[in-house]
């Protein structure tokens, strides 16, 4: 009887023993399983903040507004720093400005933008899409993320008697193809393909195109969990503009430090570029760096949520 007691005993505990490392065995399988296929996933979802807003100093970024989220921003460029019209006479340029920007950006769906801004340089009023149509994912097998621009311009206000003889003169055209990636959670940078026409030449001069390309260049390192060194560059392709002496055209340059405060994107910056919008920038920059003809400026982004579900901005 002990005999078989005994023996019963170690039976269950044999059997036991064999479930348990069968058990183990498959909850084990059943883990590893599921951790690799959230890290694939993970791996293959899209990159994310490749810029922290939509605007550096002169380019828009790739980056789109949310759904329902509206961006309100407020762009500012100063007066000439030094140069023949900066100095202390005009408090190094702040008693000036060249140009202020107001805009809106709503976001019709998480990767569609409808745009509306207006410029106090040539009176300029902007209406645009942009579109974010292909995203970087984390593990390359998208390696840049992909967004487009469209916008008309309209002037609506004569600068000098007879300057716009027919009304579709005031109209102009901007697209622009922004190619982005994010190498790190450092370092983001884009170059930018675009195509600009005038209805009516700017500025009125003879020999100017109506129609020209441009290529820009824009990126950001960032130094601290919110601060970041931004630089943007565009050069016209534009025959007139390089061959040009009275008046001499220059690239617009920008360089700036970009701070994020949680609820507002803030950059200070400083440029050779009197005007915001890439219509009149690319068409009229004669202000040069070696000239003293750069000035301060700021950009102000803050987003504001119409999503009932979520609680908070950012």
């Amino acid at each position: 009887m002990i005999k078989k007691a005994l023996f019963l005993s170690l039976l269950l505990l044999a059997g036991g023993t064999t479930i348990a490392q069968q058990t183990t065995t498959r909850d084990s399988t059943n883990t590893d399983s599921l951790l690799n296929s959230l890290s694939a996933s993970s791996k293959s979802d899209p990159v994310m903040a490749t810029f922290k807003s939509t605007r550096l100093i002169l380019s828009e970024t790739s980056e789109t507004i949310k759904k329902n989220n509206l961006n309100f921003m407020v762009i500012h460029r100063f007066g000439d720093i030094a140069g023949a019209d900066g100095g202390g006479k005009t408090f190094w340029g702040l008693d000036n400005s060249s140009d202020i920007y107001i805009g809106f950006e709503y976001g019709l769906t998480n990767n569609l933008d409808i745009d509306f801004g207006r410029s106090k340089y040539e009176q300029l009023l902007e209406l645009g899409l942009k579109y974010n149509f292909l995203h970087q994912t984390a593990d390359d097998r998208i390696p840049v993320a992909l967004t487009v621009i469209g916008k008309t311009g309209l002037k609506p206000y004569s600068v000098s008697t007879n300057v716009f003889d027919d009304y579709t003169n005031r109209l102009n055209y901007f697209a622009q193809l922004i190619i982005a990636r994010k190498f790190s959670s450092a370092l983001s940078l884009q170059i930018s393909p675009s195509y600009l026409r005038n209805n009516l030449p700017f500025p009125y001069l003879a020999g100017n195109e109506r129609n020209f390309f441009a290529l820009s260049a824009a990126g950001r390192l960032k130094f601290s969990k919110r601060m970041g060194i931004v630089v943007d560059y565009a050069h016209p392709f534009s025959s007139f503009r390089n061959n040009s002496d009275s008046p001499k055209f220059y690239d617009p340059l920008g360089v700036g430090i970009e701070i994020e405060t949680g609820g507002h994107v803030f950059t200070i910056n400083f440029s050779n570029s009197q005007a915001i919008s890439p219509i009149n920038y690319l068409s009229g920059t004669t202000s040069g760096w070696g000239k003293g003809q750069y000035r301060l400026g700021f950009t102000i982004s803050r987003v504001f949520s119409f999503n009932k579900k979520q609680k908070s901005t950012y």
